[in-house]
């Protein structure tokens, strides 16, 4: 992996207004990712800053040094009307950066402070340090922790996530945290058709979170949008030559067939009925709408 350079900024605003999503708000204190997952959607987000949104994206992260006080200045604001705001939807709030700026602390702390409900999306084990405000939060105004996952196969993870930490300690993250009092479950996302969507690798994801006690499991299909579609299947033509021309009937656009993605919730469900898993997602939560219910 290459050097990663980080670049210290000032953001004009905390939350955002999100088109086009299951939510109406987030959050993000970085921009870009170590993490690097190849089929990461918010990897077109550097483009607007005329970066590559293959190698840059994971080599060039921003800092958003004063989102605090910007948060704390629009939580203040009495037209503000304590929406659920989601954390983490175009970068990992808990990559390894945030040990040293503690930022997505600061932000979950401006939210407890001001008894505002967050979701919270994330591959990061550093969670577990913030298991104090994530359960006050998940007993007050609500939170939802939602650990994403694609696959326990210990080369495919290598190959897609290659910044990633290990599934299985991402998994005991959130036992440790749903122990804690903190609602956390399982976005199994994204399910990627000839990599993760054969009935073993989703039997193996769906029964591990049971096992580790999930609040809640969802799963999405794969989308790719520009920026990320070229970065993907570039991925695909280095890695998976033989599955190219399969994508490119699959995703004439961003998304799968509709049916194909049901095809892929309903053996979710059907899985998670087999082994007796019920989820205990509550209303509105961002894990129930992006997985439309799964």
């Amino acid at each position: 992996m290459s050097m990663v350079q980080y670049e210290e900024i000032e953001a004009r605003s905390a939350i955002n207004r999100v088109e086009g999503m299951p939510f109406r708000w987030s959050l993000n204190p970085y921009q870009g990712c170590v993490h690097g997952c190849h089929y990461c959607y918010a990897r077109r987000y550097h483009g607007f800053r005329e970066l590559d949104a293959g190698k840059d994206f994971s080599s060039v992260i921003f800092v958003k040094t004063n989102i605090e006080r910007v948060l704390r200045n629009e939580l203040r604001r009495p037209s503000w009307a304590r929406e659920t705001v989601s954390i983490g939807t175009a970068t990992d709030p808990y990559q390894p950066i945030e040990g040293r700026y503690r930022l997505t602390r600061k932000c979950l702390q401006a939210f407890a402070d001001h008894q505002n409900p967050v979701s919270v999306v994330t591959k990061g084990t550093l969670a577990l340090r913030d298991r104090d405000i994530l359960a006050a939060l998940s007993n007050g105004p609500g939170c939802t922790v939602c650990f994403s996952l694609t696959t326990l196969d210990r080369d495919l993870w290598c190959r897609l996530e290659p910044g990633t930490p290990p599934p299985r300690q991402r998994l005991s993250v959130m036992r440790r945290l749903v122990e804690a009092g903190v609602h956390a479950g399982v976005f199994l996302a994204p399910v990627i058709p000839g990599l993760t969507d054969d009935r073993q690798n989703l039997e193996a994801v769906v029964r591990a979170a049971a096992e580790n006690g999930a609040r809640f499991l969802g799963a999405q299909l794969l989308y790719l949008k520009p920026g990320t579609r070229e970065h993907f299947l570039g991925f695909l033509e280095r890695g998976y030559p033989d599955l190219l021309k399969e994508y490119r009937r699959l995703y004439p656009g961003p998304y799968a067939p509709k049916r194909f993605q049901e095809d892929v919730k309903s053996a979710v469900r059907d899985m998670k009925l087999a082994l007796s898993f019920e989820d205990h997602a509550r209303p509105g939560n961002v894990l129930r709408q992006l997985t439309l219910g799964v």
